[in-house]
């Protein structure tokens, strides 16, 4: 099972953000949008970085409540672990779970293509396996 198969039934659509955008207007695309992370792009093409709302939460337990008025840049994460359309779905659970990072940007020739959270990939998986299931079941009821 590769990602693409993942963001075919997902989509491919990305909520991005200037990184000189302020942390309280991350917040409110955050909320608007039921998300919990968002990739950071001037340009909605190139990934500069990512931010989610752990980094927000970090940044306010460290700085306080001014976090709000700072930009975006100030809190993303710029080393990103990125993944490409054909990689192997279950290979990147692992590196999710080692990693500890919770949404992988897919890029493909250096442009934004998709992202895929950790539950979007289980629940691909678990949806694998009940089709599975329900052919093996079927198999032995014929």
């Amino acid at each position: 099972m590769r990602i693409n198969d993942v963001t075919r039934h997902k989509g491919t659509d990305v909520v991005t953000i200037t990184p000189d955008a302020s942390v309280g207007d991350l917040l409110d695309l955050l909320f608007r949008n039921g998300i919990g992370a968002v990739v950071v792009s001037q340009d909605g093409r190139a990934v500069e970085g990512i931010v989610s709302e752990r980094d927000v939460v970090r940044h306010l337990q460290a700085r306080g409540a001014a976090v709000i008025d700072a930009p975006v840049a100030d809190i993303m994460t710029t080393e990103v672990s990125t993944c490409a359309p054909t990689d192997d779905v279950e290979q990147l659970m692992r590196q999710m779970t080692e990693l500890r990072v919770r949404h992988v940007p897919v890029v493909e020739n250096g442009v934004l293509h998709g992202i895929v959270s950790i539950g979007d990939l289980v629940k691909h998986r678990i949806d694998e396996l009940q089709l599975e299931r329900d052919e093996l079941v079927g198999y032995l009821n014929s």
